[in-house]
């Protein structure tokens, strides 16, 4: 008998791949892979969805609750149910920017105070914050606890550390007018730290104990960055250490500095803490910052509609100032970019 004849053998025309090359995916696996990717793509978006919404919750949400009562004629009868209040337009913004009144006048002085106060504390915190920062860059005996020991106002509850501050300037019993009347023997009589104009001082003095190891730490995380290798050649080259920090340190350090200065800037100016803990619900004339302006106006006065107006011009006030900030800063880093 004659063996039947084999089938002939399925030949693959497709082209295969040449040495080296990966086989491409075909289509079939290509298409089950993509809703795996795009849901691994928007993990990290869902992940901050709850955080994202929380923070509108908690800001965005009093930011409009409090804007849409800048319209309201909103005093102590309409506490109860604020929606009912009847609309004023600009009425209160109007009344808050009427320089010849005295509720304008007023604002307009604790805005310039709030603005000398500002300036002070941001650069003592930044010169006293970059100082320690420079001194402590090198190792030494000690470095690491005296960098802790820099860090413990800032690591204070507020509260805690301006109820201590308000004891030591007591005119009485108080440390302050005790080492310079006591100790010091200086001549008069005590002084009155949390009263009169005195308080600008007192104030002053809590603000940038509070704020400079702040300014510190993020110079020294800023120093860190800089080559040691450029102190080096500098110091071969005759540098003294003025020069090393004016040529070297200083323009090393401009983006970090250009975003610490926003930032003491904000957290000073919003400042509500510090003289509401230290001076209570009405502070002095010469330490009336406009944060603890507005509370006063708000609730000790019952006028809650000009104080939410007066809330929305220190925000409109801030961001211009934040925008105009940040495109001079970005101007400066592109010419000097340029420059180089």
């Amino acid at each position: 008998m004659t063996p039947p004849t084999p089938a002939p053998l399925a030949v693959d025309t497709r082209a295969r791949p040449e040495r080296g090359e990966r086989p491409a995916p075909s289509r079939g696996r290509r298409g089950s892979r993509a809703p795996g990717r795009v849901r691994r793509a928007s993990l990290p978006y869902l992940l901050l969805l709850p955080a994202l919404a929380l923070e509108l919750l908690v800001h965005l949400v009093p930011m409009v609750i409090g804007a849409v009562m800048s319209f309201k004629t909103l005093t102590q009868f309409y506490i109860r149910d604020w929606s009912t209040a009847p609309w004023t337009g600009f009425d209160n913004y109007r009344i808050s920017v009427d320089f010849s009144a005295p509720v304008g006048r007023d604002l307009l002085d604790s805005f310039v105070t709030t603005c000398l106060f500002t300036v002070a504390s941001v650069a003592l915190c930044w010169l006293l914050g970059t100082a320690a920062a420079v001194f402590t860059q090198d190792g030494f005996r000690g470095r690491g606890l005296l960098r802790a020991l820099f860090l413990v106002p800032y690591a204070l509850p507020v509260y805690a550390a301006v109820i201590t501050w308000a004891f030591m300037f007591q005119r009485d019993n108080g440390l302050v007018n005790h080492v310079l009347y006591d100790q010091l023997g200086l001549g008069g009589e005590r002084s009155f730290w949390l009263i009169g104009d005195n308080s600008f001082v007192a104030l002053l003095t809590v603000s940038v104990w509070k704020g400079w190891p702040f300014a510190f730490l993020i110079v020294t995380a800023g120093l860190q960055n800089i080559p040691r290798e450029l102190y080096e050649a500098a110091a071969i080259d005759g540098a003294g250490t003025w020069q090393r920090i004016r040529r070297i340190t200083l323009p090393s350090l401009r983006p970090v500095n250009q975003v610490l200065v926003l930032v003491l800037f904000l957290w000073t100016f919003n400042d509500f803490n510090t003289p509401y803990v230290l001076f209570g619900r009405s502070a002095p004339k010469a330490a009336d910052l406009i944060s603890i302006h507005i509370y006063q106006s708000s609730f000790v006065t019952w006028n809650f509609g000009t104080g939410a107006a007066m809330s929305v011009l220190l925000l409109l006030f801030l961001l211009v100032v934040t925008a105009l900030y940040l495109l001079l800063t970005s101007r400066g880093r592109k010419t000097a970019d340029g420059r180089r």
